[in-house]
């Protein structure tokens, strides 16, 4: 039986590249499968050598937030580093099941996401260096990336494991310190212990903007936040990909270029993102996602079209949620499965069961030791809202008389 796992590897290593607008983490994609440092230093040019204060000023003037989740800007995760031992972390784990941008950047430009972190090691003095994977295929590509490096000795890779939830960065630096991997019951940002954590594309963009220099990266996307970003396109699409966009690209561009099928819904942010009527104007930008009232997360765009049961799609993704608790707290023990079992009474046609959903994602929020109930409190109390006229046929008839067709991934490859 083919592993999750495996999916992902085949899912990665097949998926395709495509840009709106003129590449920068993906140049030379188009033409080769994977830039060795040949090949890299053929499409990009050397990197330049910068000191801290420096690097500040030109993160300061791009405004690069980090393209992970949370959108902390990188030059404020500098700032804030303590402490005389220093660690920077590529967290190129990706345990998002519907995103695969990071893991293309390693796969296929792994040289673009070195550059950055052995930069910012570099200016900080950073003792170690560390890109962790969930995968030993990605691994494999990443240490003969190293081995072709003058300074690639003052790297490693590990592979980390602790599933979904692993990947938050606090979870990840405590397994990669040999503890479980789990985040710590307390909300202390791992920079206060000297980790500098972000995800392989924010250290590929550290890269673009170290060669480009401030101004010219900002020729492209917006005046508050200039550049480029990634998002992984899949669902109801006939061009499912990774693609490179200017950010504030309005949606309905985004979907023409990916063939998109007429749309009910469109998900945002991945699975602690939110879901969305498809507008055509809303501008894929962190601040335009927060006007439409959602988050730009880790870039995914998901197309749930009105072939498919929508709460059958929102069913399917809850539960799966709620298997990747690690149970360390009560919000994540109780209150997630009970959520989940709320979303397939809501399915089922239960009365009921939009209000008890509802006040559990209530109750769960804010409660966790880490980001986990929130984020799928906001993923299904956002669904429900949207899909009311749904909820309603459901409750009325038992079925909205459309099959589930899984656009939702849950299995690590884009629908």
């Amino acid at each position: 039986m083919t592993s999750t796992l495996e999916r992902r590897q085949a899912a990665a290593n097949g998926i395709a590249t495509w840009t709106i607008g003129a590449p920068r983490l993906l140049a030379g994609l188009d033409r080769h499968d994977v830039l060795d440092a040949r090949l890299h230093l053929d499409t990009h040019g050397p990197i330049p050598s910068v000191a801290l204060d420096r690097m500040l000023q030109l993160l300061d003037a791009a405004g690069l937030a980090g393209r992970g989740g949370a959108g902390f800007p990188l030059a404020a995760k500098l700032r804030a580093l303590s402490g005389s031992r220093r660690h920077v972390v590529v967290n190129g784990t990706e345990s998002e099941p519907a995103s695969l941008k990071d893991r293309v950047l390693l796969r296929r430009a792994p040289h673009l996401v070195l550059d950055g972190a052995l930069a910012v090691a570099a200016a900080i003095g950073a003792q170690r260096t560390t890109v962790a994977v969930h995968d030993e295929a990605t691994a494999r590509v990443v240490r003969n990336a190293l081995a072709e490096r003058v300074d690639g000795r003052r790297a490693r890779v590990a592979v980390a494991g602790g599933g979904f939830v692993g990947g938050e960065a606090r979870a990840l630096t405590r397994g990669l310190d040999g503890g479980v991997p789990l985040p710590p019951g307390f909300r202390e940002h791992g920079t206060a212990r000297g980790n500098l954590v972000s995800n392989a594309e924010t250290f590929a963009q550290l890269a673009v903007l170290l060669r480009r220099g401030a101004r010219a990266y900002a020729d492209t996307g917006t005046n508050a936040e200039p550049g480029t970003s990634l998002f992984t396109v899949g669902g109801a699409v006939a061009r499912p990909g990774v693609v490179e966009a200017p950010l504030g690209t309005p949606l309905g561009i985004m979907l023409t270029a990916a063939q998109a099928a007429p749309a009910q819904a469109i998900v945002m942010g991945g699975y602690h993102g939110s879901w969305h009527l498809p507008l055509p104007d809303i501008e894929l930008s962190r601040a335009g996602l927060a006007r439409a009232g959602g988050t730009f997360g880790a870039g995914v765009l998901l197309v749930v079209d009105t072939r498919t049961c929508a709460l059958g799609e929102l069913t399917r993704v809850t539960s799966w949620l709620a298997a990747q608790s690690v149970r360390q707290c009560g919000p994540c023990r109780f209150g997630l499965p009970a959520l989940a079992r709320d979303v397939d009474l809501m399915r089922r046609g239960d009365r009921g069961a939009v209000e008890v959903a509802l006040r559990h994602a209530r109750a769960v929020h804010g409660r966790g030791a880490c980001a986990h109930p929130d984020g799928t409190a906001r993923f299904v109390t956002s669904a429900i809202h949207l899909l009311q006229d749904e909820v309603q046929q459901h409750v009325h008839t038992g079925t909205c008389g459309r099959p589930l067709l899984g656009r939702l991934p849950i299995d690590g490859g884009v629908a």
